[in-house]
């Protein structure tokens, strides 16, 4: 058996064969990755609530800045979907937090909606309910059935670049085109 690869700190980038609805063009941030599984966050799927609808239910007494009220929330994935996550850059110190890298952290904490929304929080956050999860050796697994490509994730795409443009952004920071591999690449 080879040595676990973490893919920690990668973009999961769908292939365009990708048959399930959820994760069809799919660009997933992967968070943690080690022999026991993985965990990401989908950072291209938006939900159908935005920052607005979303402290209205955690925050009543939240201020929201008129920039900030319709920042969509992503769908992060099938997986407890009513549990909130923000990837943001790492500055301010926050309830529940865990430093990714020196650059990219992750909180679950509320306090730090309220933060974004009255503009004190991180500049630069995405907010996703609900997280993508992987067992022992499944991603590993999907990998191999040609399901993912992987590149090191790059703080422009996740931060800076449209919602709707991720994926594609993250293909072309592969160099190849996507659309001309097939289902069966790599096999002899």
């Amino acid at each position: 058996m080879t040595e676990l690869t973490s893919l920690q700190n990668h973009f999961l980038i769908a292939m365009p064969s990708m048959e399930d609805p959820y994760f069809s063009r799919s660009l997933t941030y992967i968070c943690e990755h080690n022999d026991q599984g993985a965990m990401g966050l989908v950072i291209n799927q938006p939900s159908n609530m935005t920052l607005q609808q979303l402290l209205e239910q955690t925050d009543k007494d939240a201020k929201v800045a008129e920039d900030r009220a319709e920042q969509i929330i992503l769908a992060g994935g099938p997986v407890s979907q009513e549990r909130g996550f923000v990837l943001h850059n790492s500055q301010g110190s926050w309830a529940s937090s865990l430093a990714l890298t020196s650059e990219i952290t992750v909180t679950t904490s509320k306090d730090i909606l309220t933060a974004i929304g009255n503009k004190t929080g991180p500049e630069n956050a995405i907010i996703a309910l609900g997280y993508a999860g992987w067992t022992a050796g499944q991603l590993e697994k999907e990998m191999q059935e040609n399901s993912w490509l992987t590149v090191e994730a790059d703080e422009t795409i996740m931060f800076h670049t449209p919602i709707h443009q991720r994926w594609q952004a993250a293909v072309n920071k592969l160099g190849i085109d996507v659309w001309q591999l097939g289902p069966e690449i790599g096999h002899a």
